[in-house]
């Protein structure tokens, strides 16, 4: 894989994921600008999957930017919900006017799971996809990463953000809310994509 630094656009308007990918970016002395901060907007996200989505988000902010670019699109899948929120996991979080409250959204999701009946049960997985995409040529990389765990209600912990304080990983009896940085980073689907797109660098 093509280099990405020395500077790199990071294609999210969310304060929180910004925060984690930098930290997760920190090693490889890249320098990481947020797509807010250039001032890009944020793309419809029309893709079908969390590839889909990350592609098309990596790509635009590559294109306007005149920079590398990588996107993350990530969500919770619940199986008794039948892997919904899935790719509308911000989207469920939205209200009339495009705020958006994951405590909601936590409540919205938990009522559906007890809606599904108990033999539905609490399992649940969250997906990370991510996208780097070069402005010169088009080409694009992906990367896709997993963690498994069970729903926990009431929401637990303040440390993360989205859906974190409703998700215990397997193995353990916190949820990502609980979790302190670091401990999270070992873990999470976004470290798990992030190990198979720094393995890419060589």
């Amino acid at each position: 894989m093509k280099a990405i630094g020395p500077k790199l656009v990071i294609a999210t308007h969310n304060a929180g994921k910004l925060r984690e990918i930098q930290d997760l970016l920190k090693p490889y002395s890249i320098e990481c600008v947020g797509a807010a901060e250039l001032g890009l907007p944020e793309p419809d996200e029309i893709g079908n999957t969390f590839v889909d989505n990350a592609e098309l988000k990596a790509r635009e902010a590559a294109d306007l930017s005149g920079l590398p670019a990588l996107a993350d699109d990530s969500g919770i899948s619940v199986d008794a919900l039948h892997g919904l929120p899935g790719i509308f996991s911000a989207r469920w979080a939205e209200d009339e006017q495009g705020n958006r409250d994951f405590g909601r959204a936590m409540e919205r999701v938990w009522n559906e799971v007890e809606a599904a009946g108990e033999e539905a049960g609490h399992d649940a997985h969250f997906v990370c996809a991510l996208a780097v995409a070069w402005p010169d040529n088009g080409q694009a990389e992906l990367f896709e990463g997993k963690v498994y765990g069970t729903l926990a209600w009431p929401p637990r912990g303040d440390k993360g953000f989205g859906y974190d304080p409703m998700f215990v990983p397997i193995g353990h009896d916190r949820t990502f809310g609980e979790f302190d940085a670091a401990e999270k980073h070992a873990i999470s689907h976004r470290a798990e994509a992030f190990k198979k797109l720094v393995a890419a660098l060589g």
